[in-house]
């Protein structure tokens, strides 16, 4: 059986990535009060038809508050029942919820007469804290729209072949922000910039007239030597650590050029010798935009 616990303040797309879940054939509950969540893996264990059951509950601040503060025996129960289980925690800044429930008009679950909007988003992350220290995988949702939040859902908890540490590495531009779930950064601003060759300008990391420039650089390839023997050392001991996953960032200017060339490069590397190994490219959907690549 696989379970996947989904949770998250309100605003931040937790019915987004039920409604992906469910597409994908998990059986998907919504507001499930935490004390029933032994209960439903043992009854979907016993009575689904299927002979590897997949359900997604969605558990968040709409619960008691003595409940949450639970959630972490209960999901030591369900594990000691071996069964195959991920947390997942959305989140975005408070800015980006208060905008979110200013644009549609919903009311936030915890709001009343003495309670503000803003008062509530804070108070919410308190009570889910519990979850938050439990999360296997965190996604903030903060710059994502709801095509990329599907995508990311997609890449990180259905393409995970098997069970284990699900490596992600992905590029990302400086100029548009650090991504926030990142657990390891490199900074490969220093090598040469195809931007500034305006016959490479409009080609990004993954065309071959990048690729050639790229590949015949001598810093490029001492820093792609570096970056590839410190995470063939150190990956596999995030995975002996238990890990369930593991975000590798490797960033550039604009995320155009040289971080798309070294990520694709070192993921195709690290995927013959590591299971689960995932590439991204966060910003290369950009690539008609002005940018410093």
């Amino acid at each position: 059986m696989r379970l996947i616990i989904v949770s998250g303040r309100s605003g931040s797309g937790k019915s987004t990535a039920l409604d992906v879940l469910e597409d994908n054939n998990f059986y998907c509950i919504d507001n499930l009060p935490a004390m029933l969540l032994p209960e439903l893996a043992e009854r979907a264990l016993l009575t689904t038809e299927l002979t590897y059951p997949q359900v997604a509950v969605s558990i968040d601040a709409r619960n008691l508050p003595n409940q949450l503060e639970r959630f972490p025996e209960l999901l030591a129960e369900l594990r000691a029942r071996h069964i195959v289980c991920d947390v997942l925690y959305l989140d975005a800044d408070d800015e980006t919820l208060l905008k979110r429930f200013s644009e549609t008009r919903r009311r936030h679950p915890l709001t009343n007469e003495s309670r503000s909007l803003a008062e509530a988003i804070t108070e919410e992350r308190a009570l889910l804290s519990p979850i938050i220290d439990l999360a296997d995988l965190t996604i903030n949702t903060s710059q994502l729209n709801l095509y990329q939040l599907r995508d990311m859902i997609k890449l990180r908890l259905l393409d995970k072949p098997e069970p284990g540490t699900a490596f992600l590495i992905e590029s990302f531009g400086f100029k548009r922000g650090l991504p926030v779930d990142a657990d390891v950064v490199f900074d490969i601003r220093c090598l040469p910039n195809p931007y500034w060759k305006p016959e490479l300008r409009a080609y990004c990391g993954l065309d071959q007239p990048i690729i050639e420039y790229l590949g015949e650089q001598a810093d490029v390839e001492e820093m792609y030597n570096d970056i590839y023997t410190y995470l063939a050392k150190w990956l596999p001991r995030f995975a002996a650590s238990n890990r369930a996953y593991v975000t590798v960032a490797i960033g550039c200017t604009g995320g155009q050029h040289r971080s798309v060339y070294m990520t694709e490069r070192i993921g195709k590397t690290l995927g013959k010798e590591l299971s689960n190994v995932q590439i991204r490219h966060r910003d290369v959907v950009r690539i008609n935009e002005k940018s410093n690549g």
